[in-house]
């Protein structure tokens, strides 16, 4: 039997399209932003040093619709591939010991560099997720152990535990002893990850073998 049509109906279909539509609406706003910010400034550039090349009969610059793509793919596959290079690294670790020592500037570069090597660099530390009872009480968070010996803060039979909030890219970080922590084997770090974000509304459809 088909269930009569009321508003409260309506709104939580339009509630439900919200939730499927926004995080997908907001990837595609976030990457149409940094190529068309890329299409915005680099005719401009090319017009400086290029004139005649990038002026149509009126004499405007001319915009090159795409070329944001093309480049921002080109750079970061061209990072990727010539970053092995021995001189490339040199370059990389010289310019990396100028920003960590430039006052003001170095806080937020090693920041951010820490935050990202954390995720994907040699020194990934997002990869032991772990259920961490941070309250000493029945109620247990899902979190990744960052450091495993805290002795030179002073605490023995301790670790560092990072907990991410839900729909955040926020989170904090306890420091509890290692009795009140407990591996997590049967999904992935990645998994738990998604799945502590999400609020726990995203299924883990993929366990570990």
């Amino acid at each position: 039997m088909q269930q009569p049509f009321t508003y409260k109906r309506l709104l939580q279909y339009f509630l439900q399209g919200v939730l499927i539509l926004a995080p997908i609406a907001i990837t595609f706003w976030a990457i149409a932003a940094v190529f068309g910010f890329i299409d915005g400034i680099l005719p401009n550039i090319v017009h400086s040093i290029f004139p005649s090349l990038m002026e149509d009969g009126q004499g405007h610059v001319r915009s090159i619709p795409g070329v944001g793509f093309v480049v921002v793919i080109s750079l970061v596959l061209l990072v990727g591939y010539v970053s092995s290079s021995f001189i490339f690294t040199k370059i990389v670790e010289g310019f990396d010991k100028v920003l960590e020592k430039t006052p003001g500037i170095k806080f937020i570069y090693s920041t951010l560099k820490d935050f990202f090597e954390a995720f994907a660099g040699e020194k990934k530390k997002f990869t032991n997720n772990v259920l961490a009872n941070v309250d000493d009480n029945d109620v247990w968070r899902l979190g990744f152990i960052t450091r495993d010996d805290m002795t030179e803060f002073g605490f023995k039979d301790y670790v560092a535990v990072y907990v991410p909030m839900s729909y955040s890219v926020a989170g904090n970080v306890y420091i509890i002893p290692k009795n009140r922590v407990k591996p997590i084997t049967n999904i992935s770090a990645a998994q738990t990850m998604k799945f502590a974000v999400s609020g726990g509304v995203t299924d883990v459809i993929e366990p570990m073998v």
